[in-house]
């Protein structure tokens, strides 16, 4: 079986550093993907730039939990603050989208905001992921596949990060890294059709994939469909400083160059 590596960039729009960072790495590095964040700050910048790569291959990054909404606070009065953002607290909200009618009206309408955003932009639907991985969550997972399919979605990350790889590089795995492991079936069944990775390698090292961490991983992919997540940026501002606190950006940047 043969391998193959997908090198991905995650939150690119967010920042300026961050946009700076998926157009050096990529011209510059092995990035050959981004996740395209379309109502973050600097997204419009991201979209131009994206336009000067043709080789990049950029996707639409959903943000449902800790960012910008597209439809703001007046449309999504039950899963959004008064500022328009989605708070950080991950296990309400998706409590919220499970068992409340009106939050999953204002989730699906959401979801169909920021893929016809994208589709806006005139870039070509590479892929889709979730901010957090949040379509981890089934109700998210099956609206974002069926909206996704009607804008050209074929494919789509599962992150499916196998621990047996990451003991042997020495890493500590317990039931938690299993149990994660194991619920990504379901998604990968929801997502039935769609072109998937066989193992997504960025959950244990989120922000942390420095170079040394690269090189390592590196030597013991296994076979089949890879891809390697990260969070790069040539520096940190004080929205990364205060987003992602203790994140390597500038180290995970440098793991992308060759």
């Amino acid at each position: 079986m043969t391998r193959e590596i997908i090198f991905s960039a995650d939150d690119f729009g967010l920042t300026l550093g961050v946009n700076e960072a998926v157009e050096r790495a990529h011209t510059q590095g092995r990035l050959n993907q981004a996740s395209l964040m379309v109502a973050a700050p600097e997204a419009a910048d991201a979209v131009e730039r994206a336009k000067r790569l043709p080789g990049l291959r950029v996707g639409l990054h959903l943000v449902l939990v800790e960012g910008d909404s597209c439809l703001g606070h007046g449309r999504l009065p039950d899963i959004t603050t008064p500022d328009g953002r989605f708070s950080a607290d991950q296990a309400a909200l998706g409590v919220k989208y499970f068992f409340s009618p009106a939050a999953r009206r204002q989730l699906r309408a959401e979801i169909e905001a920021q893929f016809a955003a994208f589709a806006a932009t005139g870039l070509e639907l590479h892929h889709a992921d979730a901010h957090k991985h949040f379509h981890l969550h089934p109700t998210i997972a099956a609206m974002m596949i069926e909206v996704g399919k009607r804008h050209g979605l074929k494919r789509l990350r599962v992150p499916a990060e196998p621990p047996a790889v990451m003991k042997a590089l020495g890493e500590r795995v317990g039931l938690a890294e299993y149990a994660l492991y194991g619920w990504t079936r379901l998604l990968r069944w929801q997502a039935r059709g769609l072109e998937l990775p066989d193992q997504v390698f960025g959950l244990k090292w989120s922000g942390h994939m420095t170079p040394e961490r690269m090189a390592r991983l590196l030597q013991m992919l296994p076979d089949g469909r890879t891809e390697i997540y990260t969070h790069p940026a040539t520096y940190r501002d004080d929205a990364l400083r205060t987003l992602m606190p203790d994140y390597e950006h500038e180290a995970e940047f440098a793991a992308l160059l060759r």
